[in-house]
């Protein structure tokens, strides 16, 4: 059939359109293309070149800066200080061995540093950067920078290494940091990958390892360019990490320095606590030894004598040290008695010297006995029979139960390692962990701070604090955190009767104000600071009944590690407490000749925020008092370098 001319013209102007649309889509395509080729050869045209070349886009971990510690008045505790370290690529050096036998030519490397190096390696992911050798000099690193081309997958970099300017002072409560183990990963549900850096470091003990997850920050990355040699050619992008948080501390780094000083030449501890606030300012364990040397790795010289020091400078005495707590836990006796309505302030007991409870006879420390004492009279001259008899009336469990209310047998919540629960033992827990039937004479010991009864310096040192405020004060170790202030350890008022609170008060200022009490030559004679404490001497071995008819063997006689352990607890000043101290002398002898003395100097270095005038001290003290200021001075002349350069 033949078309019209409209039909033909119809069919060409479709063909037409078609032809239009088709030729737009082909010039379109062409054109993109065009304009893509343009963009890879001319605009992109040198990265494609670097890439033609074997060059290679890597993506590292920008390790975080850790955060910072301070003292409660702002002196670095814990701080961070530039490094020069030199690190290798494996997947980017190719033959290992054959750079660093080029890189030892360059750089003192021993072989130790190298076989550690290439354990490291071989341990990590091919990507991973590892330090072949830290610390080194600017010498070296230019060397090494000069050399690049030779040495394929090496990279000098600056980073931080931390230092601990008070050395000793606070080892026991910072800890330390150190290269992240097998074991520490192991610990860890889902590590970081920052920790899989070889090297890197984390806190191991203290409140380094405690607040680690804020001290440590959040890492980086960054996009680097290298070569078919392993050489960084640029950065092509950075995102950075988030730093570490800056912690306060409570702690008084000078007052911490002077207590450590104060005890140099024991294995014995101290804690200071704020009673207003529950702030423990200072926490000092002697020997004590310098954190810096666990940093980069100890040797092995280094930490035999540690580990064989048979004074333990590696323990945390004040939190991880239990001791029987002796006649400083004579306070828990008498308050659950008071408490209990059993006894009265005036009622009294005799001490003939000993007692005896289900045909065991228990003595007192004086062997002719004390006669007729009341409850002052019973804690200022340390009679054991009065607590004795106490202990028959009330029985364990109200004993157990008033000495938790004080803070013993309870796990204080501080940022420190290996902090201990302690002992205030009850029927139940002598059966749960002895298997064994709880008799009288164990209540009879209890009573007196032996027997089951452990208790750590820090409980002590709180147990005190709260029977000098009638409040629930509980141990603060961290102030701030980046400028953050957290809770304070005030507490609330304890559900005690005020009365028998001040008859204890009184009592402990008895036992060092009365020229009867066992701590009276301890004594602070300013009026203003006066202070109350309690003696304690806790047994380490058994006497026997033959030794006790021949005459008890004084502990100047016995071996050290067989002497009594020497404590005091103290409260200041009287009228106002300020501060609660303990102080535990391990196999010191006396609690009133090795431990009184160095808490009253503790104690007066803590309120007057400095060396007190000797003033304060009895006159027959005063030269002792003043050679012993001179001497602790000499012993740390670089606190006030150290000062002089934070500030």
């Amino acid at each position: 059939m033949r078309r019209t001319r409209a039909e033909t013209d119809a069919s060409n102007r479709v063909i037409s359109r078609r032809a239009a649309v088709l030729g737009g889509a082909q010039l379109l395509f062409v054109g993109t293309l065009g304009a893509r080729m343009r963009h890879l050869q001319v605009d992109q045209a040198d990265q494609f070149r670097l890439l033609a070349e074997e060059n290679r886009i890597n993506i590292r971990l920008i390790p975080p800066t850790r955060g910072e510690v301070f003292d409660r008045n702002g002196l670095r505790l814990a701080q961070n200080v530039p490094s020069y370290r030199i690190v290798m690529v494996r997947e980017d050096a190719g033959d290992i061995d054959a750079v660093l036998d080029r890189l030892r030519r360059i750089v003192t490397l021993d072989e130790d540093t190298l076989e550690r190096a290439r354990t490291e390696m071989n341990r990590s992911a091919p990507f991973l950067p590892v330090t072949i050798a830290e610390d080194v000099s600017w010498e070296d690193i230019s060397r090494v920078s000069v050399n690049a081309p030779a040495l394929p997958g090496v990279t000098p970099e600056v980073g931080l290494s931390r230092i601990y300017p008070r050395r000793g002072d606070l080892a026991h409560v910072l800890g330390y940091v150190g290269p992240v183990s097998d074991y520490d990963l192991e610990r860890m549900e889902d590590p970081d990958q920052v920790l899989r850096i070889p090297r890197f470091q984390i806190g191991k003990v203290g409140v380094e390892a405690k607040l680690e997850n804020g001290l440590r920050g959040k890492a980086g990355a960054k996009r680097v360019e290298v070569n078919a040699t392993g050489r960084v050619m640029r950065e092509l992008d950075r995102r950075e990490g988030v730093p570490g948080s800056d912690v306060q501390l409570t702690i008084d780094a000078n007052l911490q320095t002077y207590v450590q000083a104060r005890l140099s030449g024991e294995s014995a501890s101290a804690v200071v606590i704020d009673c207003d606030s529950g702030d423990v300012v200072a926490c000092a364990s002697a020997p004590s030894y310098d954190p810096n040397l666990f940093v980069r790795g100890i040797s092995r010289k280094n930490y035999a004598e540690l580990t064989e020091n048979k004074y333990r400078p590696l323990a945390s005495k004040t939190v991880q040290g239990l001791y029987p707590p002796g006649s400083t836990f004579k306070m828990m006796t008498a308050m659950a008695a008071l408490e209990a309505g059993i006894i009265g302030p005036d009622d009294t007991a005799y001490c003939p010297g000993h007692m005896t409870v289900s045909g065991r006879r228990f003595h007192c420390w004086k062997r002719g006995g004390h006669g007729y004492v009341d409850l002052q009279t019973s804690l200022k001259r340390s009679c054991d029979v009065y607590y004795y008899d106490l202990a028959v009336k009330i029985g364990i469990e109200r004993i157990s139960a008033m000495a938790e209310r004080f803070g013993l047998g309870v796990r204080h919540d501080v940022p420190m390692s290996a902090v201990a629960q302690g002992i205030a033992p009850t029927k139940d827990w002598k059966f749960a962990n002895y298997g064994d039937d709880w008799r009288v004479g164990d209540t009879v010991n209890a009573s007196i701070g032996q027997g089951f009864v452990l208790a750590s310096p820090l409980q002590l040192a709180v147990m005190t604090a709260r029977i000098a405020t009638g409040r629930d004060v509980r141990p603060r170790l961290v102030k701030s955190v980046d400028g953050i202030e957290q809770p304070s350890g005030a507490g609330e008022a304890m559900d005690m009767n005020p009365n028998n609170l001040a008859r204890m008060r009184r009592a402990m200022f008895a036992v060092v104000n009365d020229r009867r009490g066992t701590a009276y030559r301890s004594r602070i004679i300013d009026d203003a600071m006066r202070m109350a404490g309690k003696t304690g001497t806790s047994q380490v071995r058994n006497i026997t009944a033959a030794e006790r008819r021949a005459g008890v063997v004084s502990n100047a006689d016995l071996p050290w590690e067989r002497r009594d352990h020497a404590l005091f607890v103290d409260f200041a000043p009287y009228e106002q407490p300020k501060y609660a101290v303990s102080v535990v002398v391990e196999h010191g002898g006396g609690g009133s000749t090795a431990a009184a003395p160095i808490a009253r100097d503790i104690t007066l270095q803590a309120l007057f925020g400095g060396a007190p005038p000797l003033e304060a001290y009895p006159a027959s003290e005063r030269d002792a008092a003043a050679e012993r200021q001179e001497q602790l001075q000499n012993l740390h002349p670089e606190t006030a370098t150290l000062e002089k350069d934070q500030a």
